[in-house]
């Protein structure tokens, strides 16, 4: 499973049977996601204190879009690679949402039930 970051009233505009576009869908080509051991990076970096942001959870397997494992954007050196989906993402390839409010000193961690084995 690969996760994204997105604001609570963008999910909210995705209809049913639709897809969700994020918007560097058109700036970068391809929509940013993470793994459950690095969202906390980008999180941290763009959204610091953001309490509107929820977790989509993408099944790879239920896209019909490339998904491929790139370098960060800007690019760090010895930073983890990253899931980039080239396309816009199936509501149907989603297959949980999680709220995902910052910590008190602003930064993020992974909601409990992404941590278990089986979510």
């Amino acid at each position: 499973m690969i996760l994204h970051i997105c604001p609570e009233a963008d999910w909210a505009a995705v209809d049913e049977g639709g897809a969700y576009r994020a918007a560097s869908l058109d700036d970068a080509g391809f929509v940013h996601c993470s793994d459950p051991g690095t969202v906390h990076l980008p999180a941290g970096r763009l959204y610091a204190g953001r309490r509107d942001l929820l977790l989509l959870r993408i099944d790879p397997a239920l896209l019909d879009v490339p998904l491929r494992w790139e370098p960060a954007v800007p690019p760090e050196p010895g930073a983890p690679w990253f899931p980039h989906v080239y396309g816009p993402i199936p509501r149907s390839a989603v297959v949980s949402v999680h709220r995902f409010p910052p910590e008190p000193d602003g930064s993020f961690r992974l909601p409990a039930e992404l941590a278990e084995p089986g979510t």
